[in-house]
């Protein structure tokens, strides 16, 4: 089954040419902070629950974040050997998220990965991170304003606290769930069995003398799950704020969930 009978509208094998972008010259983008770009490798339908076969295609995405290190847009780039040129589309962006049944044939990879798979279908070297944010021409708008949680939440260190959530589509399997509680030591505030537990776990870290604790919670039985993170800021500069972000977001996609989108909670 291709992308396109999945109910993608972007280009892919067997689908249609809804949001394709003809390919254009290189632009910067709009992040201003160097950052590492998210790889994923789309497979062909899944056998057994796990993708099969030698990958279809690969797509890769940037979030792009306002000056409060919420995300503001996300962009997005694919190529498949078909094609034999990079696209982009906000609706395929999107139908990775909502449809099921294409997540489950999208796998996270580092970008080494990326690139051995990128040779093998034949694209030759994989392009630098600066030539493939030239390709991201239909980013997905995301809202910024700040949420607020409860009226009057009070400032906790000289800097203040803040509270994001990075939401993520699917949901962690037993050995997923495991594994971050093992690489995080995080305190187990609940059984992952019980279709009531909400929170599953909270870690700690200090970064300097900014404080992070951050819970691992489960949005609903059987629904979304997400990561909120509470920042303690000792002083006025947030710089700790946007890698801890990516780091805990990259822990979670590399264990087979797609972030959405990251809130903050005022």
């Amino acid at each position: 089954m291709s992308v396109g009978e999945s109910g993608a509208t972007g280009r892919w094998p067997g689908g249609g040419a809804a949001g394709w972008h003809a390919p254009a010259a290189p632009v910067r983008d709009a992040v201003t902070a160097p950052t590492t770009l998210d790889y994923y490798l789309v497979h062909p339908g899944p056998a057994g629950g796990e993708p099969r076969g030698r990958p279809e295609g690969l797509v890769v995405e940037e979030f792009e974040h306002a000056a409060d290190h919420s995300a503001a847009r996300l962009h997005s780039a694919a190529w498949t050997p078909q094609d034999g040129g990079w696209w982009s589309s906000a609706d395929f962006s999107r139908t990775m998220r909502l449809d099921a049944a294409l997540r489950r044939r999208v796998v996270a990879v580092a970008r080494p990965d990326a690139a051995a798979a990128y040779r093998e279908l034949g694209g030759g070297d994989l392009p630098d991170e600066g030539t493939l944010r030239g390709h991201f021409h239909d980013p997905a708008p995301l809202a910024t304003a700040p949420l607020r949680l409860t009226p009057g939440h009070p400032a906790a260190g000289p800097g203040g606290t803040r509270v994001y959530r990075v939401l993520f589509a699917d949901a962690l399997g037993p050995d997923g769930l495991a594994h971050l509680r093992a690489t995080w030591r995080m305190t187990v505030a609940g059984d992952a069995a019980d279709p009531g537990a909400r929170v599953l776990g909270v870690a700690r870290r200090r970064v300097g003398d900014d404080a992070f604790t951050w819970h691992l919670r489960r949005i609903g039985a059987g629904g979304p799950w997400c990561l909120d993170l509470t920042v303690d800021l000792a002083g006025d500069r947030d710089d700790t704020v946007r890698p801890m972000l990516r780091e805990l977001t990259t822990t979670l996609r590399m264990r087979g969930l797609l972030p959405v989108t990251v809130e903050r909670f005022s």
